[in-house]
This record gives C-alpha cells, sequence and structure tokens, in this order.
C-alpha cells in the first residue's frame, strides 16, 4: 500500500516496517490428544465455527516491534503530518 506510516508508539519511525500476511487455517482437533482431525475450508465451516474477520494485513514496526493493525500506522502518519 503506498500510503506513509508512523509507528504509533515510537512516534519517529516512518521508514522500517514489516507487513505481516495473516492466513486463517480451519481446523478442528481432538480433545484428548490435540492432533488436527480435520482441515476446512471457509465454504466447509459448521454453523458452530466462527469464521476469521480480524485483518488480513498487520504491521510490525522496524525500530520497536509493536504489532498493530495497518490503519493504526495510517492515522498516526496522517496526525502526525498535520
Amino acid at each position: 500500500m503506498n500510503i506513509p506510516y508512523c509507528c504509533p508508539a515510537c512516534k519517529t519511525n516512518r521508514t522500517r516496517f514489516n507487513i505481516i500476511d495473516q492466513e486463517a487455517h480451519y481446523i478442528k482437533k481432538d480433545p484428548n490428544t490435540g492432533n488436527v482431525v480435520e482441515e476446512v475450508t471457509q465454504e466447509q465451516l459448521d454453523p458452530f465455527h466462527v469464521p476469521y474477520k480480524g485483518p488480513n494485513i498487520r504491521v510490525q514496526c522496524g525500530v520497536c516491534g509493536l504489532i498493530e493493525d495497518e490503519m493504526t500506522f495510517v492515522k498516526t502518519a496522517e496526525n502526525r503530518r498535520n
């Protein structure tokens, strides 16, 4: 994304970031052994399995290590510019 970032924690980093792609894997585990017994797609989820609704991208500050939603870094950059 070609939008400026600024770290909301250290407030000085505007150049070094790590982009983290999040991909949900839907699984069912055996409650006794902890082994994965089934991996399903989002379309195959049963009514009691809530699909992942979080962000697809997270950003980590390359200076202090803070990990947050991308919009947190974008909004901080906008606020620091004004």
